[in-house]
């Protein structure tokens, strides 16, 4: 059997943890709406709990009857409209997931969508399910007016947050799949919300950015990138052989490579004299995602040629000078030793 990937086991216990706070919940209002389950609590703690329920569920739930029973066709209408909504938003993200789009901007869009759709389907559940259970549509309507103007003012960083991603998105700045630098954080934009911004690095963490806060950015997939390689040859060494190995070496690359390296790369010249080696720089034009490799591939492919070359690459040495021990003079005997 095949064992779990950290990924699906991170998802598994995100389900059973989702699954084991709405059982608390259910089990806590199945109590408060039915005290005489709580046999192990005290007679006083009954008391308070019986107070509890009478104040708030009895005259307030809608879904008690006249009689003090309940309404169990509403109960199961919400029930129904639930998993409406539910099934609902699981075909429309199945049909999004089957979309396949070209274009990053597109790719984006798509995003956006798929999170306001899911709002949507919240929001709509919320106002229709009060409905269900007796209230008035109206008055939840304007009571979320009112509410919303309330949480306006005291959450005004999520409304920053929501005007900066849509002027993300209408400006152009960066689209999912872009390789952008954050705050000295590099990495592939994974999504793009309303609220926030999911990055990935290269090792596979995810670093989420609020919209607001991404103020100073760098796109790195707007253009070609350079990778960059310095190779050391040894002063006693032949340049110009050294330079002709590396010129035809480069020019294969693009056959041999054509996933990393669509030109040529180039040999630029001596970067430095340093003091016990001369530098040489190659520098090639690639995509942002793949510099990392192909810098690497750039690393091995000098290294071969130049031994294949008998090109001599210096490495660091350390002399240790042993001086001359002067010989030590014996000691003095002492006078008893004389003696003797």
């Amino acid at each position: 059997m095949s064992k779990n990937t950290p990924a699906e086991k991170k998802q598994q216990k995100k389900s059973t943890a989702r699954i084991v706070g709405i059982a608390v919940i259910l089990l806590i209002l199945l109590c408060l709406n039915a005290p005489n389950l709580l046999f192990f609590l005290k007679p006083e703690q009954k008391e308070a709990v019986k107070l509890f329920h009478e104040t708030y569920f009895t005259k307030y739930a809608p879904v008690r009857t006249a009689e003090g029973g309940f309404d169990w066709l509403r109960i199961v209408s919400l029930l129904f409209m639930i998993a409406a909504c539910w099934a609902v938003y699981r075909i429309v993200m199945w049909i999004l997931s089957k979309i396949k789009l070209k274009s990053r901007h597109a790719e984006t869009i798509k995003g956006l969508v798929a999170n306001l759709i899911r709002y949507g389907i919240v929001i709509f559940a919320i106002i229709y399910g009060l409905n269900l259970l007796g209230a008035d549509i109206l008055t939840v309507i304007a009571s979320l007016g009112i509410l919303a103007l309330i949480i306006g003012f005291g959450a005004q960083s999520l409304i920053e947050d929501i005007f900066a991603g849509l002027f993300i998105l209408f400006e152009g700045r960066f689209y999912v799949g872009d390789i952008i630098s954050v705050d000295g954080f590099r990495g592939e934009v994974k999504s793009i919300g309303i609220v926030s911004t999911q990055i990935a690095d290269a090792g596979g963490n995810i670093r989420i950015i609020n919209n607001s806060d991404i103020r100073v950015l760098t796109n790195l997939s707007e253009v070609s990138s350079v990778a960059v390689s310095i190779v050391s040859i040894a002063y006693g060494a032949d340049l110009l052989k050294a330079e002709k190995v590396i010129t035809e070496m480069l020019q294969t690359l693009p056959q041999r490579y054509p996933q990393y390296y669509p030109v040529p790369p180039r040999y630029v010249g001596v970067e430095t004299l340093n003091e016990s080696s001369v530098d040489l720089k190659v520098i090639a034009d690639v995509q942002e995602s793949n510099i990392y490799m192909a810098r690497r591939i750039l690393n091995r492919e000098l290294k071969l040629c130049l031994d294949a070359g008998g090109i001599e690459i210096p490495f660091p040495q350390v002399v240790v000078w042993q001086g001359k021990e002067t010989p030590k003079e014996p000691a003095p005997a002492a006078p008893g030793d004389a003696q003797e």
